[in-house]
């Protein structure tokens, strides 16, 4: 696995539940184009899962 990944907001969080939004938040988004470079554990794994959807992701 790599050290970092790099993560990107693709899509909106209007109309999704509230807790896809408190988990984008969480991972440091907030709002469509927003990049974050995150370490890659298996709890930022398991984020990255819940809103697939929403995000692109790319391993550094």
């Amino acid at each position: 696995m790599a050290n970092k990944i790099i993560v990107k907001q693709v899509k909106s969080v209007i109309g999704r539940p509230e807790s896809q939004r408190k988990i984008l938040a969480t991972l440091g988004l907030g709002h469509i184009g927003k990049v974050r470079e995150l370490q890659d554990n298996a709890s930022v794994r398991g984020m990255i899962a819940k809103v697939a959807h929403l995000i692109d992701v790319t391993e550094e």
